[in-house]
Parts: structure tokens; C-alpha cells; sequence
């Protein structure tokens, strides 16, 4: 295939997507602002008022940066989870697989989609904070690096769940029992330093944890690990994804009999 004819695939399904989720946006798009609109309420405002500083900072202002990253994260992973379980469910991605077009242009479409719906809720979540605190990024650049990185890796990770899975319970339990434990305890609310030491070691295997804190760095200029190790980590995950899913797609896993 030529460069244009796999700009055209890859737009296809990242147009696709794209559409797919904004058509329906009462609920892709409301639902994760009101959930996030009420952590701000009751965390930052309610319990926050208690709690005082963190960090240095307003506590308020402590957890915006990790709301802001646990909205990217569950939205560009369950973008690309139900969407691609859907089509395999539908027996319609047999039509895209047995097409000239590369795998590794489907997937990158299917990952751009979900990087396209974590951004969006990520920015309307970041509008939403301004209501209640004042919001300041220190560093543009990891701010806007650190959060496309991310969104791309769980995109991938919810194409990886969306392979294996085989009902549509299956494309809940990742998020139920994985996913969301390790988002609350990757430091959206609390500063690791606050914790023991043991428990600072065991919390340091959590890699939301880097996640979350290098996007606190980009926006407060504070963080509780090292800058160069979340970016490693980061884009350590996203090769290891990458390639991972590819292969997966290669081989048909969960989509041929």
C-alpha cells in the first residue's frame, strides 16, 4: 500500500472512532465530567477544607492533576475496549483484518480513537477545575507529553482486554479489579511521602503511580518519584504494549476459529 492509501485507512478508523464516541457524548463525555465535578466537590472542597496542605499545596489543588489523569485514563482504555469487543462481538473486524490495510495501521487507529476520547474528557475535566481552583501548569511540555503518552498506553491496554475478552463481562473485570485499585493508590489523593517506608517501596511498583506524578510535576512542578524514571516507565509500557498487541493481531487471538 502506498503512504496515501494508509493515511486513508488509518483516518478511517480514527475518524470512525471519533464519531463513535461524540454522537453518543451524553454518555462518553457527561458522565466522567459529573463523576470528576463531584470529586472536586466533595475531596477538594468538603474533606479538602479538613485536610489542609499537601505537598506544599492547597490539597484542592494537590488532586486536580490526579483527577485529571484518572479521567484520561479509564476513558481511553474503555474507549478502545468496548469499541473493539463490540466490532469483534459484531464479527464486522473480520472485515478490517482481512483487508490489504497493516495491522499496525488498525491499531494505531483504534489507539488514536482512545487518545482522542481521554484528551477530550482530560480538557473538559481541566475546564471543570478552573471552577474551583486556580490552575497553573509549570512545565507545558511534560504536561502535554506525559498525558498523550498515557492516554496512549491505555488505549492499547483496553485493545489488549478487548482481544482476550470473550462476553461482555469480560471487558468490566479489568477495570473493576485491576485498573481501578491501582488508580487510587497511584497518588491522586495523598503524597507517597506521607506513607511508611515499606509501603513507599510497594507503592513505587504501582506504575500509575509514575504516571500520575510526572503530570502533577508538569502542572505543579512537584513530584514524589523521579521525572526520567516515569517517562522510562511510560514509554517502556507503550513498546511493550505495542508490540504485544501486534502480535496479537497478527496471530489472530481471539478473533480467528
Amino acid at each position: 500500500m502506498t503512504i496515501q492509501q494508509l493515511w486513508v485507512a488509518f483516518s478511517t478508523i480514527f475518524v470512525k472512532e471519533i464519531r463513535r464516541f461524540t454522537r453518543i457524548w451524553v454518555q462518553t463525555l457527561l458522565p466522567p465530567a459529573i463523576m470528576m465535578a463531584l470529586y472536586f466537590v466533595i475531596f477538594g472542597n468538603l474533606i479538602g477544607s479538613r485536610i489542609g496542605n499537601m505537598g506544599g499545596f492547597d490539597y484542592m489543588e494537590f488532586i486536580v492533576p490526579g483527577l485529571i489523569m484518572m479521567s484520561v485514563i479509564t476513558n481511553s482504555y474503555g474507549n478502545v475496549v468496548s469499541s473493539f469487543f463490540g466490532m469483534k462481538f459484531q464479527h464486522s473486524i473480520e472485515e478490517i483484518l482481512v483487508s490489504p490495510v497493516p495491522n499496525w495501521v488498525v491499531l494505531l487507529g483504534y489507539v488514536m480513537g482512545g487518545v482522542g476520547r481521554g484528551l477530550a474528557v482530560g480538557f473538559i475535566v481541566t475546564l471543570l477545575s478552573l471552577g474551583f481552583t486556580d490552575l497553573s501548569i509549570d512545565h507545558i511540555w511534560v504536561t502535554i507529553s506525559v498525558v498523550f503518552l498515557t492516554a496512549v498506553l491505555f488505549s492499547i491496554a483496553g485493545l489488549i482486554n478487548a482481544i482476550f475478552a470473550t462476553k461482555f463481562d469480560d471487558i468490566s473485570i479489568v477495570p473493576t479489579f485491576v485498573l481501578t485499585p491501582l488508580t487510587y493508590l497511584g497518588g491522586v489523593f495523598y503524597s507517597i511521602s506521607l506513607l511508611p517506608e515499606f509501603w513507599q517501596m510497594v507503592s513505587q511498583l504501582n506504575p500509575i503511580l509514575y504516571m500520575v506524578n510526572a503530570f502533577r510535576y508538569g502542572i505543579l512542578g512537584v513530584s514524589d518519584v523521579d521525572i526520567t524514571h516515569s517517562y522510562l516507565m511510560i514509554i517502556g509500557f507503550i513498546v511493550l504494549g505495542f508490540s504485544y498487541s501486534l502480535h496479537l493481531l497478527n496471530k489472530g487471538q481471539g478473533i480467528r476459529t
